[in-house]
Formats: C-alpha cells, structure tokens, sequence
C-alpha cells in the first residue's frame, strides 16, 4: 500500500464530524474531573493492546437514541463533550457511597467541554446539578416515554440515562454535543491511584462530616482515590454549603490532576502508562463513536495537549430559584451569552458572569 493511501485510511478512521485539525497532534490532557484524565491516559496508551482495552470499553449509541432531532452540526473545527460524573451506588464498591435507590444514579457532576479550532484552547461550563431546567421528553430504560417538565438538571440522567443528559444539555445549549463520556465512583478512584495520587494544598482545613467524611487539614497533601473522590464530593462544609462550592472544588481538583499526569512523565514510563491506560478503559462509558479502540485512538491522536493554563473554566450563570433555596435557575441572557459563544467557537464574554449567583464564598481558593 502506497503512504498516500496509508495516510488516507488513517483520515478516514477519525471520529470527529468537525473540521479536522492539522497533523501532528499529541493525546488529549484535558476533558473535566477524571475523564480529564480518562481521555488523557485512555487515548495515549492503546494502540499497544489493542484487543485488551477494547475488551474494557463500555458505550451507549446516543445518536440512535435520540435520531434528528438535534442541533445542527457546526462545521468550525471546534468539538463538544459532554462529561459526566455518575452518583451510581450499583455494585460492590459504589454501594458504599450510600444506598442504591432502586439501581437509579444522577449526574453529580455535568461538564460541558469546548475545545476551540485547532484545540489549543478549551473552555469548560460546570452545570449545577441543582439547577431546576425543563427537561424534554425522554426515553426511559424501560422504553416508555417520559414527558417533558420543570425538575432538577441531574433528574435527565436518572429518568433516561445517558441520553436523556445529552438532549437536555443539547435543548439547554443549542449546541450539539459531539461526543460523550461518564465515570463513576470507582473509576475515577482508580485512575487517581494509578497515577499515584494527584498533589494539592489546602488553605484551610476541610472536614466534611455530612456528605464526603473528608477530613483535610490545612497544608500539603497528596490525595489517593478515596480522598480525591471525597473532595469532589464535599458540599456541605465549603463556601455557603451549596454546590456551586462543590463546583469549585471540582474545578481545581481538575487543574491539579492535569499538573500530575505531566509530572511523573507518563507517556516516558511504558510500565505506568499500560496500567493507567488498562484503568482509564475500564473506567469510563463513552457514546458510540468513541465506544472502540480504534476510534477512541484516533479522536485522541487528534488532539492537541492541553494543560491547565489552556482552560477557561466557569460555572453556568444562574441565580436563587425563588421556590426552594437549595435550588438555582439558569439568568436567562447571560446563559445566553455563554452558549452563543462557543456556538460561535468564541470566548465566554467576562459580563456573563457579572449577575451569577455562583460560590463567592471563595470556596475554590481552598485547593491550590
């Protein structure tokens, strides 16, 4: 086979319905909470036991699930991921995070990951998971539909899965989601072990009685799974206590993470990178288009590294919903803003942050 023809076949192999980006690129370093490092540590290390790791993948076919009704592509060279954080309690080692509530899980965690043309750049938007939206019409897992209503964001994931997340993020957006992925409980303590423990310092002490058990003094640390898993989680004992503190939390934990793959060298080690990639598959549930091997390689072949100074990372606009103070809804222009700008694959305009009722308790000055 000639190397045009080789080259040909290798174009054709990528996922990505975008413009594609110049050659050359190296494995993605960033999505949001560990799928950050998922797709980090996944893409870069399987094309050495190809048939091994694609034995681990798990994947759910969004686009037949939801069929045309969906925004238009945008063919501008950027890309949209959706990232979940699943609040699963099915199996032996999630039950341990509470009671498993008839199989049923949340979305604790909804990102919405833009990388910009050329993937350079990438912005991210945190959805509160106490956002109260309205939900489109969904298919539940036992194939009935559920009607469409005004309830809290991370209900989408509870009534039909994942994609039920996706066309609610999609209606709320307007931007069609390229690709998805989750992780749960486990998953994301096990990447963090396999990396050897992610390093951060606290300003203050974290001691989380209510939800995470997290007990952090103030000072350095390097956080294993079980501790990293209980920052992202703490809620009650940071900023006024909702999850817009939660959020910030997430945010930095992220950066931290990011700073950590870099650090030990894992794509020079060969030993660490099989390990992590072998946790990394094993770890997450991607949609269709990334649900195998040869796709997954290609859609991180073609991306370029990012690290945490490329990251522009913000929480949905949104104020007090005025029936239950526990909950927020979206401040209607400056989501606006937000979405249109990375409709447009433009930055996130500094006044649509201006109103949000987002933590200004300084909760995400606590991790460094």
């Amino acid at each position: 086979m000639s190397q045009d023809s080789r080259a040909s076949r290798r174009r054709a192999a990528r996922p990505s319905r975008r413009k594609p980006p110049s050659g050359g690129r190296k494995a993605l370093r960033v999505t949001a909470w560990t799928a950050a490092g998922v797709l980090v540590l996944g893409g870069a290390g399987l094309g050495y036991f190809y048939v091994k790791y694609n034995s681990n993948l798990k994947s759910v076919d969004i686009d037949a699930a939801l069929g045309k009704d969906r925004p238009q592509n945008v063919d501008n060279g950027s890309m949209d991921i959706l990232v979940l954080g699943s609040d699963s309690r099915r199996g032996g080692d999630n039950a341990q995070y509470g009671a498993d509530d008839g199989g049923s899980a949340r979305s604790d965690t909804a990102m919405v990951v833009h990388l910009y043309d050329g993937h350079k750049q990438a912005s991210i938007v945190s959805i509160p998971r106490d956002t109260m939206i309205n939900r489109p019409a969904c298919t539940t897992s036992g194939g009935k539909t559920s009607k469409a209503t005004f309830e809290q964001f991370n209900e989408a994931y509870t009534v039909g899965g994942a994609a039920c997340a996706v066309t609610t993020v999609e209606k709320m957006s307007g931007i069609r989601m390229d690709h998805y992925i989750e992780v749960d409980f486990t998953g994301f303590k096990k990447i963090v072990d396999s990396l050897g423990g992610v390093p951060l310092t606290t300003t203050k002490p974290i001691k989380d009685d209510k939800g995470s058990h997290l007990d952090l003094p103030a000072g350095s640390h390097k956080l294993n799974g079980e501790q990293a898993l209980g920052l992202v989680r703490t809620r009650k004992s940071v900023g006024v206590g909702s999850d817009l503190g939660r959020i910030q939390l997430q945010q930095a934990f992220i950066k931290a993470l990011i700073k950590q793959v870099k650090s030990i060298g894992v794509f020079d080690n060969p030993k660490r990178l099989l390990s992590v990639a072998d946790t990394a598959t094993k770890a997450i549930t991607t949609d269709k288009g990334l649900g195998d091997v040869k796709s997954l390689m290609g859609f991180a072949s073609g991306l370029q590294g990012l690290g945490a100074e490329n990251m522009h990372m913000i929480t949905l606009p949104v104020m007090d919903y005025p029936k239950d103070k526990d909950r927020v809804v979206p401040l209607e222009q400056e989501s606006k803003l937000v979405w249109d700008a990375l409709r447009g694959d433009q930055p996130i305009p500094a006044e649509a942050l201006q109103n949000s009722a987002n933590d200004r308790s300084g909760a995400g000055s606590i991790v460094q």
